[in-house]
């Protein structure tokens, strides 16, 4: 696939283009210099989520210098899979194979992430109010002259 997805938008009167690169290809993330990181897990399979708090929490802290103004988004993804807990595993004490949305956003809150989402692309559910919240919080980090940095554009990862 070609990177980045590239997405023009406007808001607060002004032009924004956000590029979205997905990590999971070919291209060396460590090569990047975003402006806001995406951390997405399945939120149908709970070992995602652990891999945000043990991998990527690492990375991200290593590679990015770990920055208090470089915005960070916890977003569970495939919510539409998402199966509630049977009787049993609630009894147990255990955890079903799903995550639930305040688990999510307890280790959103135990990285120090800005922000926290759930949505669906199947569904379409929440996607809309995810990628505003996005390109509000990338607005909030641009300077007078539009960007946080030299360039025009956002970078997300």
């Amino acid at each position: 696939m070609d990177q980045p997805f590239a997405f023009n938008i406007t808001l607060y009167r002004r032009p924004y283009a956000l590029n979205f690169y997905d990590t999971a290809s070919p291209t060396n993330y460590t090569l990047l210099r975003p402006d806001f990181i995406i951390l997405c897990y399945d939120v149908s399979r709970r070992e995602t989520l652990y891999s945000i708090r043990t991998r990527w929490r690492e990375l991200v802290n290593a590679h990015f210098n770990y920055d208090e103004a470089l915005p960070v988004l916890v977003l569970g993804l495939k919510r539409d899979l998402r199966k509630e807990w049977t009787a049993e595993e609630k009894k147990n004490g255990g955890r079903g194979p799903c995550v639930m949305p305040q688990e999510g956003l307890g280790v959103a809150q135990e990285l120090l992430s800005d922000m926290y989402a759930e949505c669906s692309a199947l569904t379409g559910e929440l996607c809309k109010e995810v990628l505003e919240d996005v390109a509000r919080r990338a607005a909030r980090t641009t300077t007078a002259k539009g960007a946080k940095s030299d360039g025009t554009q956002c970078v997300l990862m």
